[in-house]
């Protein structure tokens, strides 16, 4: 079964840095699209930062040079490195993952089939 697993939400003071991560099972995820999401309630979800199969990483301009998308191939695992964060950086993260990726930069929502739980990210 595909399933996504998010972590290292939490409280983080305006400035600071939190590492997020999303084990991934049922697929190597190194062969796929694999994105951070994120939503406010109310709003919207977002893409924040995205890597195709060829590893080329990309990101909504909110967080370009903030942010950094890596996956670890042997771990089967996505993360999400955010530093400098902001108030506005506050919402619930969620990971997914494309399987038969055709627009992966461009980062929507319903191309993404697999999603995690998500993992509460609040800066004050």
């Amino acid at each position: 079964d595909v399933q996504l697993v998010e972590s290292g939400g939490g409280p983080v003071q305006a400035g600071g840095s939190l590492r997020l991560s999303c084990k991934v099972s049922g697929f190597p995820s190194s062969n796929v699209c694999m994105a951070w999401f994120r939503q406010i309630p109310g709003q919207e979800r977002e893409g924040v930062a995205v890597v195709d199969a060829d590893d080329i990483s990309m990101y909504a301009e909110s967080v370009k040079g903030r942010f950094i998308v890596s996956r670890d191939k042997a771990d089967n695992t996505l993360y999400l490195q955010m530093n400098e964060l902001k108030p506005e950086d506050t919402g619930m993260y969620y990971c997914a993952a494309d399987l038969w990726p055709r627009r992966c930069a461009q980062m929507i929502p319903s191309d993404f089939g697999s999603w995690g739980q998500g993992t509460q990210v609040t800066v004050s």
